[in-house]
């Protein structure tokens, strides 16, 4: 009979947070597919799991996900983990999982730890509608457009942007409210909270330590027209017009008030 795939979250930090099933699967499994065979060995060894372990990361994922499927297809059931957290969301595993789909092996996903879901709940943000943004862009329009969503924002960033991106989203709503989680589930765990102005303030030459979540809150209505007209007059100041007129202009077609598009155009230089 054919093999299956067990889709098994680990801990984010704290590595007592691993469940009953997930060790379970572990110890039962063939192989188990991994990140980093150091990382997820610590794990093993911390609850005394001896398996084999085969690694599985962005560079050999295409390659490794057929290597597996002929080991399930031949009967094998193969445990998939990631360094932290549930794998596929920002990790590998997505091309693996699909290929057991196309191949009609079953694919069992173990419920677990999340550093999503972990920060979501810790901002103290509305959690009724949500989204998931992956790591966020570093292109200033794609992380306006981002920042436009109308529901709570879930994201990843890297510790050293964490000032940089706050600081767009102060220039077009420096009200919006975030928090930045750290180190979750870690010693020093830290949920900061405040406004989009404040914390980019907070961070803008002291960038936080560790591994970073940032909960955004979600944009008003009424702002959202605010980042397609910055961008205009960005376009028209950089053609050779002068900001306040050509701010004038702009708010003339777009509703969007001058003094807000002229003070988010100053902010950003």
């Amino acid at each position: 009979m054919a093999g299956r795939l067990i889709v098994c979250p680990t801990p984010i930090g704290n590595l007592e947070d691993v469940t009953l099933r997930v060790l379970a699967a572990l110890r039962e499994a063939d192989l188990i597919a991994c990140e980093d065979t150091r990382r997820t060995r610590v794990l093993l060894d911390r609850y005394g799991v001896d398996a084999a372990l085969l690694s599985y990361h962005e560079h050999n994922e295409r390659e490794r996900a057929g290597e597996l499927v002929r080991k399930m297809q031949g009967g094998a059931n193969v445990a998939l983990v990631s360094d932290a957290g549930m794998p596929l969301v920002s990790d590998p595993g997505f091309l693996l999982v699909q290929a057991c789909v196309a191949a009609g092996l079953a694919v069992e996903v173990l419920p677990g730890p999340s550093a999503a879901l972990s920060a979501l709940v810790a901002s103290a943000l509305p959690a009724e509608r949500w989204s998931f943004g992956g790591f966020l862009p570093r292109k200033r329009g794609e992380l306006e457009r981002a920042f436009g969503r109308t529901e709570t924002l879930v994201a990843f960033e890297s510790p050293r942007r964490v000032g940089a991106s706050l600081a767009v989203l102060a220039a077009l709503d420096p009200e919006r409210p975030v928090a930045v989680c750290r180190e979750l589930t870690k010693l020093h765990e830290e949920v900061v909270r405040g406004s989009a102005a404040e914390l980019a303030a907070r961070y803008a030459d002291e960038p936080p330590r560790g591994e970073v979540v940032l909960v955004i809150g979600a944009a008003d209505p009424a702002v959202l027209d605010v980042a397609p007209a910055l961008a205009a007059l960005r376009r028209l100041v950089e053609a050779g017009a002068k900001p306040r007129p050509a701010a004038s202009v702009v708010a003339d077609l777009t509703g969007v008030p001058a003094n807000a598009l002229y003070r988010a155009l100053t902010d950003e230089n």
